[in-house]
């Protein structure tokens, strides 16, 4: 059956894509479910790290096909829009790991991602201009802002699929691994932003996301400046680094 499994080990929560029979196209269903899960993980004080993968070696083949109609209908703010939206405001550190194809709708989730890590051999696509389909505004402002205009109109335009060689040199990925050591070096990753401040981590994504529109406003930088005066973070990474140790960060979001 069809379904986004969780896994929570420690501090870091995996997000599985999981519908094999169909290269792990994501049903409806499937999109409708993320956003909730996404708000859960995202209050929940135990998880400060956020991973989303596909079962089976694929990551994610877009979205399923003898259901994109009730997407069509529902045009810009539709099922895959809300769920991207909801991964990209996701508070913490956002992870995909891909191997195997990321195409349309599973392309569109990895952009919505923090970061990007990729086996070799995956393949990567963006391709409604092979069905008609105008892809989201939003989500194309979200594209051009992680590549730029060229290579996005490249991807838009073509509906091909590049390898992840090309996927490295425009951007689209940040880091390349042999398939066998994929999951290891994300499990690594994953454990070190765990032991980092998320309090710069969260306002820092706010930020860098604000930025790509215009300056932050001055109420944000004030609230999270004042955060960090007040929380203990900084001090107690401070006392960490000078005492040698980790840190313990005490910072959770409201």
């Amino acid at each position: 059956m069809p379904r986004l499994d969780l896994d929570v080990t420690g501090p870091v929560a995996t997000v599985r894509i999981d519908n094999q029979a169909r290269r792990n196209a994501m049903t409806n269903d499937m999109w409708r479910s993320l956003p909730p899960l996404l708000a859960r993980l995202g209050t929940d004080p135990g998880v400060r790290v956020l991973v989303l993968t596909g079962a089976g070696g694929t990551f994610c083949a877009g979205a399923d096909i003898t259901e994109v109609d009730e997407l069509i209908a529902e045009g810009e703010d539709n099922l895959a829009v809300r769920a991207e939206q909801a991964l990209a405001a996701f508070p913490k550190p956002a992870l995909a790991a891909i191997e195997g194809d990321c195409v349309g709708g599973g392309c569109q989730l990895a952009a919505a991602c923090d970061l990007r890590f990729a086996a070799e051999g995956a393949r990567f696509g963006i391709t409604p201009a092979r069905l008609g389909i105008v892809y989201p505004a939003s989500t194309t402002a979200r594209l051009v802002a992680l590549i730029g205009p060229s290579a996005a109109k490249h991807l838009l335009f073509s509906a091909d699929l590049i390898d992840a060689g090309r996927a490295l040199r425009i951007g689209l990925i940040d880091e390349l691994h042999p398939a066998a050591d994929l999951a290891a070096r994300v499990a690594a990753f994953a454990a070190r932003l765990a032991e980092r401040s998320l309090l710069t981590q969260v306002a820092a994504k706010e930020f860098v996301a604000a930025s790509l529109h215009a300056t932050a406003a001055p109420d944000r930088v004030t609230h999270w400046h004042d955060a960090m005066r007040t929380s203990g973070e900084a001090a107690e990474g401070i006392a960490a680094f000078n005492t040698r140790r980790t840190p313990a960060f005490p910072w959770s979001p409201d």
